[in-house]
């Protein structure tokens, strides 16, 4: 039954609308059972399909309390004297007809565990691109590079141990505008000639770096007695090194040779060179202007330090600037911060091929190996000097310089030997 102002009626029944005049407010009057508008029907709007009558909602009277105890709580029942019908009971939450026991807990679906990132299959994939980057970049220099039949074939010719190369830096101006040469502050002296000349060996003893000066006086086959620096503007690659190998009884295996646009080219491509400058150097002709302490010298300034002899030992001081830059140089170019570093490296790859000619039977790998055993000079790792000397003189007025023939003699025959150079036979 339902509570209708002071009574019950029963469910399904409304209390009649007031009467005609009647005020709308206030509520609707009490009337007997027998007055009440009966269920609807089947088929009557609102009612259900099956003509039972529309289930009521059954409340608890005023101020009961639902009673708990163990399991499922009993359904309100009746009461006596309250004037309600028992209510149906219903299985508790969670259990199906028929079943018994507590209720089931809640089932939570199954989570697919998260991969873990896979940091070897990148490693992998990084490792296998750039090798291929090397790789592509190697065969497109081997394949660019400049070379020239270099090595003398001549009867005589000397043999000796271990592995001997001839590195060349040409004062050649032909590959530069009148611009670069004024930047350059290299002149336009004509024909082609040699800023630089060093013999570097390696072998069982050890890595040993010669500065051979571009004004020793020596015999230039079919040329007579003349400066080295002649022997290259006479017969160029071929003839200096039939001159080197004739004055040190070293059988030359490799040639490599670099000019003054190239130098700076592969200077800049690697973001420079770090040098310590012991003193401040200004040299006008050589375009050279740096101040005293460590700093990194751009192609432009490294080019003129490597050439100016505006210091108290001229030509001297110059050689030991060229091999300590050369030193520094591979070091830079062989280091982790150029091989993996994407700009610098395709700058490099780019910047080889008209820097460097060598001989017509070297390859990269070859130039591999020069870049590693300057890089061991570079680490300490060997020894650096200039051939002995012995004097200086004029000849034809022009300054020679001569070398010291026993020094000289017992520092090629230790090379020649492939065996560890006497002190006393350095420079």
């Amino acid at each position: 039954m339902n509570r209708d102002g002071g009574g019950y009626r029963p469910a399904g029944q409304r209390p009649p609308g007031p009467p005609s005049g009647a005020p709308s407010s206030g509520p609707p009057p009490y009337l007997p059972p027998a007055q009440r508008r009966p269920p609807r029907s089947a088929g009557q709007r609102g009612g259900p399909a099956d003509g039972r009558p529309r289930r009521t909602a059954i409340l608890p009277p005023p101020g009961a309390e639902r009673p708990r105890g163990a399991g499922h709580p009993p359904a309100w029942g009746h009461a006596a004297g309250q004037g309600y019908p028992p209510a149906q009971s219903y299985p508790p939450p969670g259990r199906g007809s028929g079943r018994s026991g507590p209720p089931r807990p809640p089932t939570a679906r199954p989570t697919r565990p998260s991969r873990p990132p896979r940091w070897g299959r990148r490693l992998k994939v990084l490792v296998v691109l750039l090798a291929a980057l090397l790789l592509g970049g190697g065969i497109y220099v081997d394949s660019q590079v400049t070379r020239v039949a270099a090595l003398a074939d001549y009867d005589g010719r000397p043999d000796s141990s271990g592995t001997n190369w001839l590195i060349v830096g040409s004062d050649s101006r032909a590959d530069l505008t009148q611009q670069q040469e004024a930047t350059l502050s290299t002149g336009n002296a004509a024909g082609q000639r040699t800023d630089t000349v060093m013999l570097l060996h390696t072998g069982s003893a050890g890595t040993t770096l010669v500065s051979l000066p571009r004004d020793s006086l020596l015999s230039i086959p079919g040329h007579g007695r003349n400066k080295l620096n002649s022997a290259y503007s006479f017969g160029g690659p071929k003839l200096l090194t039939r001159t080197v190998e004739q004055a040190t009884g070293l059988r030359i295996d490799h040639y490599a040779e670099i000019g003054f646009d190239g130098f700076v080219n592969v200077v800049d491509a690697v973001g420079g060179v770090d040098m310590c400058i012991p003193e401040a150097m200004k040299d006008p002709k050589a375009g050279l202007n740096v101040k005293a302490g460590c700093q990194r010298l751009d192609g432009q300034t490294a080019l003129g330090y490597v050439r100016t002899r505006a210091t108290p030992r001229a030509d001297l001081d110059r050689v030991q600037h060229q091999r300590e830059f050369l030193s520094a140089l591979m070091k830079q170019v062989a280091s982790p911060w150029t091989v993996l570093n994407p700009f610098r490296l395709v700058g490099l790859v780019r910047a080889m091929p008209g820097a460097l000619t060598v001989d017509s039977s070297d390859h990269l790998w070859n130039l591999v190996g020069l870049a590693l055993a300057m890089h061991r000079l570079s680490g300490g790792s060997g020894v650096t000097t200039t051939v002995p000397i012995g004097g200086f003189s004029t000849v034809n007025g022009s300054s020679v310089l001569r070398w010291d023939n026993t020094r000289a003699k017992q520092l090629f025959g230790a090379l020649e030997k492939d065996q560890q150079v006497p002190k006393s036979a350095l420079g």
